[in-house]
Formats: structure tokens, sequence, C-alpha cells
């Protein structure tokens, strides 16, 4: 069988926050978090993605609480959370309010104390050594599942359909989807895409692992995001992020790439993107969002949250009225959603540098789609720059955040303090 899969028109405008929700409030519950809707609503998210909300293993758990990612049961909801009514709501209102809505799926392994442990011994792998359940990559607290069981493979699949047809989501996030033999995804995908058109994002990065990209709609940038934090602590050359964006230019397929500065494991295994990026963490962001690829903002970074929120306890983001990055990702998330020049993964979307006079310090980028067009500038460096626009643009554009009209062509100079950020948006009257 040939697998070829296009992804759904509405992705390639698409943005995704990402929800934690015990730590998102006091009450760490659907209900309370759906009165954060029209928040994020103006703040120009489109899709929530919601970490996994099945109950967790207590057997051999981390912590108090344990890890959402060691499920105990597919098909019923975290207690933690809610009740499954409780998330069914919360999705009729995500979509009455015009947001897409993808579930966290971890398909390679279960907590220890699974219902399948004692139901189907035989959905697992053993132990060569002890015929024990087997520990998935050292971590203790989950054990694997074998793919090679076709029993194993359909109730998988069922249990997915289950939160299509029982809760309407839009699609899926396939936790360490590499893990997971490809022939279960492309099956999976026929299977379920029947019942529903769905977004698939895959956790795999396409440069290790490239054979899994005809299957997912998006996959991770891992490369990438731990490139740049070597390029800040490590006062790399702005030549060793372009090889990597080189890389994935080159894998030379239909897919998106997700492009971000945190996430849930980054944040709490690694520190938030202050913390490892420092000054420049803005910059990455704006990056994210108009490069060519997918935005992904994590829970709290609008505020920002510069602590690391802890995984297996309870550590509520500690939210305050002065949310003040709101107009930031604003801004771009709406300049990503309408702007055609922004278009993930699209034909028609072209991405090219832009020379400049100091290109050792200034990164920057145009992203056009016919007569639609974006330029970025990116100083990534810790000194105040001057330089001139060398080729790559030219044209009236208004600069996006302060509404100031520039032209940017050759010979144009520009001033930019130290890891500032420009984006300009080509005039519509120039576009005619």
């Amino acid at each position: 069988m040939i697998y070829e899969f296009k992804p759904l028109e509405w992705t390639h405008n698409a943005n995704i926050y990402e929800v934690n929700i015990r730590q998102y409030t006091k009450e760490g519950s659907f209900k309370a978090f759906s009165k954060e809707l029209p928040r994020l609503k103006d703040m120009g998210v489109q899709t929530l993605w919601f970490m996994p909300v099945t109950p967790i293993a207590q057997k051999n758990k981390k912590g108090v609480l344990g890890s959402y990612y060691a499920a105990s049961d597919y098909t019923s909801i975290n207690a933690e959370f809610g009740t499954l009514d409780d998330f069914r709501i919360l999705v009729k209102e995500a979509h009455a309010q015009d947001f897409k809505v993808i579930i966290d799926w971890v398909a390679n392994h279960t907590g220890w104390d699974h219902k399948w442990t004692k139901e189907h011994p035989d959905y697992y792998k053993k132990d060569p050594a002890t015929g024990n359940f087997k520990i998935a990559s050292g971590m203790d607290d989950i054990i694997e599942l074998n793919f090679h069981n076709p029993d194993l493979v359909k109730a998988m699949t069922d249990a997915m359909k289950f939160w299509i047809t029982e809760c309407d989501v839009d699609g899926f996030r396939c936790d360490l989807a590499f893990w997971v033999e490809l022939d279960f995804w492309q099956k999976a995908r026929v299977e379920l895409d029947a019942i529903k058109p769905l977004f698939w994002l895959g956790e795999l990065d396409p440069i290790e692992h490239p054979e899994y990209m005809g299957t997912f709609d998006a996959s991770y940038t891992w490369t990438w995001m731990h490139k740049t934090e070597d390029f800040y602590k490590k006062d790399l050359a702005i030549d060793e992020l372009e090889k990597v964006l080189n890389q994935y230019e080159l894998i030379g397929d239909e897919s998106m790439r997700i492009w971000f500065t945190s996430n849930h494991d980054e944040n709490s295994w690694n520190g938030s993107e202050y913390e490892k990026c420092g000054d420049m963490a803005k910059a990455l962001a704006v990056f994210c969002c108009t490069w060519n690829g997918i935005p992904l903002i994590y829970s709290g970074q609008e505020l920002p949250n510069l602590k690391r929120l802890k995984f297996f306890e309870k550590d509520e983001i500690n939210w305050t009225t002065n949310i003040q990055l709101h107009e930031f990702y604003k801004t771009l998330l709406n300049l990503h959603s309408n702007n055609c020049a922004l278009r993930a993964g699209h034909p028609k979307s072209k991405t090219q540098k832009i020379r400049t006079s100091d290109d050792a310090h200034v990164f920057a980028f145009l992203r056009k789609n016919e007569q639609r067009e974006v330029a970025v500038f990116l100083n990534l460096s810790k000194a105040d720059v001057s330089f001139s626009v060398v080729d790559g643009a030219s044209g009236p554009f208004r600069e996006v955040f302060s509404g100031q009209r520039r032209d940017v062509v050759p010979g144009q100079n520009f001033d930019m303090k130290a890891w500032e950020y420009l984006v300009f948006e080509k005039l519509e009257s120039a576009n005619s």
C-alpha cells in the first residue's frame, strides 16, 4: 500500500498552544481551564494541544501525582482533571470559539498497572532476561507495548477512535512517535481519517527520522532548539544555525515543522527559554512564528513563566493580571494566521535570505507567497548593530510591532539593539 497523506488546509496557517491542565490553574481542572478560552482566543491561539488526559498508573509512579505519560487506561479520564463529560463540554466550548483540539497520544508504553497488564499481558514486550514487562528505555514507571501483536494494534486503534467518536477531537500529538513502528501509524491514520480528517503531529525530528515524514503532517525541531541554546551559550557563528535550517529544508517533503522555544519537557527538565537562551528568547519566538512552519507556545510563556514547572507534583503557574507578552504573541500569531506569505509547508510560500552588510550578526529572511511578503530581521548578537540591506527585499513595508512604515530596499540602513527583532509586512498598496 502506498501512503500519500496530505495535511488539512487549515493546518498551513495553524499555531499550537500546549495546555498543561495540572499546572494551569489552582483547581487543575477542565472546568477551570475553560475560563481561559476567551483570553487565548484574543491572543490568536488556534489549536489547543492537551497533554495526556487519561488516568495515571499508580504502581511505580513518579512523585506524588505521577506522570501523565504513564496511562492506566486509554479510554478514561484522569479524575484529577474532572470527568469525561467535563472534557466533552470543554471540547464543545473550544469548537464553538473556533479552536481546534488535539490530544496527546502515548502509544509506545503504559504504566505498570494499566488494565491491559492483567487483561492482555500479551500486548506487552517482555524482558528476555527476566520474563517481566520490558521497562521503556530506562524510565522505570513505564513499560513497552508490542506492536507486532495484531490484537494490540487493533486495540490501540480502537482506543484512538474513542476520542474521535466520543469527544470529537481534531487530531493527535503522538508522543515519541519514532519509538512506534511506522506501519502502525500509517494504518491507524487510514482508518481514523476515514472517520474524521485529522491533524497528525509526531514527536520526532525529521533530520533523525525522515522516514516518518510522509505519514505525519508535522514534526518537531529538536535539533534546531538544542543548537540555538548552544549558539547563545557558546557564542557560535550564525552559520551554525543556517546549517541546521538547511538540513530541514533539504528533507523536501510537504510535511511541516513545529518551531518552539519551550514545551513541557524542556521547561521541566532543562529550564525555561530564558534560562536556556536568555535575552535571545524573544527573538527566537519571532523566528518560530515567521519561519516556514507552525509555531508552538507552551502554557505560561505569554506571562512569561520563568520557573521550571514540576512534572510529577502540583506546581501552579503563577498567573498575574499583567500578562506581559499577550500582545507580543497576539501580533505574531495573527500575522502567521492571516498573511499567506507565512503559510507552512505550502508550495506557493517561499523562504529566501535577505543579505545585509552585517550577516555575521543579523539573520534576515523574506517569506513570500505571490504578492504577499513578510521580511524579518533578527539581531542575534549581544551587541548593538548598524547595517544596510544588500538584496533580498524591496518595497514599502510596515513594522508589525510599532506600526512604523519603512522602505526595505537595497541600501536602506537599520540600527538594532542587542537581540532586537524587526518584522515587516509589505503594504497592501505595494502588492497591487
